[in-house]
């Protein structure tokens, strides 16, 4: 008899590490590291003079491709990373049906606002693909407010909360998925 394969969603407020996380985490399973953003950036490829916003429809395409993906990958038996800042509203929808389909564990990623907001200052001026993400376009101030309010995954299964403020041990995180 075949196991399920294991679903990890790392998860956090923008800007505490999510994405370096999943792909040090995905590298180590040996398996993929489906990312929103990067699906979101290679839309934007797609969609000349594209503007960021609350709720654009590139946005919205983006959130059920990832969800679209992730679940092709879980009903061929393959083993995922799946890594976005949603909140619980919007990963609940998205993960409840591949809850009897795979192993699902979340690695919630933390650190304080003020780190948080230093990455997001930093990547947002360094990195041109930053541009297809609302954080670029967004206060400071509106920054600290979405961080202090994020509602993490609330889901019946395996979690561990990591502090990305400096590399976290993968051996610890490792045993966690094992």
């Amino acid at each position: 008899m075949q196991s399920k394969p294991m679903l990890v969603v790392v998860s956090g407020p923008p800007g505490t590490g999510k994405t370096t996380l999943a792909h040090r985490i995905a590298g180590a399973l040996g398996c993929p590291a489906i990312c929103r953003d990067e699906i979101k950036e290679g839309m934007v490829h797609a969609t000349p003079g594209f503007v960021p916003g609350p709720g654009d429809p590139l946005t919205m395409r983006t959130l059920s491709t990832f969800f679209d993906v992730i679940g092709l990958l879980i009903g061929r038996g393959t083993t995922v990373v799946a890594e976005a800042a949603f909140q619980d509203r919007l990963w609940t929808p998205g993960l409840s049906p591949l809850l009897s389909r795979a192993d699902l564990r979340i690695v919630h990623c933390t650190v304080p606002a003020e780190v948080a907001l230093e990455r997001i200052t930093t990547r947002t001026a360094s990195d041109p693909r930053r541009a297809a993400h609302e954080d670029a376009q967004i206060s400071a101030d509106a920054r600290l407010r979405t961080h202090n309010a994020f509602q993490p995954v609330d889901l019946p299964v395996p979690q561990l909360t990591v502090d990305t403020t400096t590399e976290p041990p993968l051996g610890n995180i490792l045993k966690f998925l094992s």
